[in-house]
């Protein structure tokens, strides 16, 4: 008969008899905790599987922001174009406008309308002058003006009107307007006036139009509608 006088016989009696441990396991633990190890093997699988699914999920949700973002940037892209194109063409609607109304603006400067001059006529006058000392862009910009007309003032004298046009007529129009004035009057020998024209003026080169240092023409809404 085996005698069990301290824990450590008992414990060397379990070592030597493995089943006496399971049998004793089983008296002292609920199933619950027997099962635990197993349970906590279901539980970490089922959590990786989770995990596994929103990896998966999270990968699906950068591409689609991804995706978004090249998308988002295409369409500003478009836009500014858009933009762009929009100003270009309602620019180009106002010089057409202000070509057409070229008599009544001279009219307004005080001034009898002759003739609007086409580019190869301001271009001859480049050709034909002296233009040392000017720069070849101004020469390019004056060659490309918006408008040049050709007219007369009190007293049969002839002068000319150099017009820049925009949509809105802002500082750019006026410095450029400033400087053919007096291109042509170097050309030329004759006076000639920078005006503006535009569907609106700048504030900031207001100053200047109500000083009389340029003419500013309002172009009416009516006048860019499309016939």
């Amino acid at each position: 008969m085996t005698t069990i006088n301290t824990i450590e016989d008992l414990l060397r009696l379990l070592d030597e008899n493995p089943e006496w441990l399971e049998a004793l396991r089983s008296r002292l633990l609920t199933r619950e905790v027997l099962e635990m190890p197993q349970t906590l093997a279901r539980f970490i699988e089922a959590t990786n599987q989770r995990l596994d699914a929103l990896e998966s999920d999270v990968a699906v949700i950068k591409t689609d922001v991804r995706d978004l973002q090249t998308t988002t940037a295409r369409i500003e892209r478009n836009i500014q174009r858009m933009s762009v194109d929009l100003g270009t063409l309602r620019a180009s609607h106002a010089r057409n406008a202000a070509v057409e109304e070229a008599y009544d603006i001279a009219r307004e400067m005080g001034l009898r309308y002759v003739e609007t001059l086409r580019r190869e006529q301001v271009s001859r006058m480049v050709d034909e002058n002296d233009t040392s000392g000017l720069a070849p862009g101004d020469l390019r910009s004056f060659r490309r003006a918006d408008l040049v007309i050709r007219a007369m003032e009190e007293g049969d004298r002839p002068c000319y009107i150099a017009m820049e046009i925009s949509y809105t007529a802002n500082g750019r129009d006026t410095s450029r307007a400033i400087r053919n004035a007096a291109l042509l009057t170097r050309f030329n020998g004759a006076p000639a006036y920078p005006a503006i024209a535009g569907m609106r003026l700048d504030d900031r080169v207001r100053p200047q139009v109500d000083s009389g240092e340029l003419f500013f023409y309002e172009l009416e809404d009516d006048s860019l509608e499309v016939e």
